[in-house]
């Protein structure tokens, strides 16, 4: 009668760092910080492009990229870029994925 615990399929995968490390090797992949500028200032993946999806303007900039490409977001948790790649998915974006645990479970360098 009611599906309360039905839950709809992530259109974006979760991914492990040692598979995000992987995939950001890729010549196609676009490295997307959705933390706040203050955040990423204190340490970000090489080649990481912030976009605080707590901005006014996220989805905004997130329009403007091309969806052709592999979208890797990760922020402090997991939580926020999770969020951040279900928005990308809703939009039209095909192969987006999110680092599970995020950043503090990054063992490899940051700048």
């Amino acid at each position: 009668m009611f599906d309360f615990f039905k839950s709809t399929p992530k259109a974006y995968e979760d991914i492990s760092v040692g598979e995000f490390h992987d995939l950001m090797l890729q010549k196609d992949a676009v490295i997307i910080d959705v933390r706040t500028a203050g955040e990423f200032a204190g340490g970000k993946l090489r080649g990481a492009r912030n976009i605080d999806i707590m901005s006014r303007n996220f989805t905004q900039q997130i329009e403007n990229l091309p969806k052709d490409k592999t979208y890797l977001l990760y922020c402090r948790s997991g939580n926020r870029s999770g969020q951040a790649c279900q928005i990308m998915t809703e939009m039209g974006f095909k192969n987006v994925k999110n680092m599970a645990r995020g950043i503090m479970s990054w063992p490899f360098e940051t700048v």
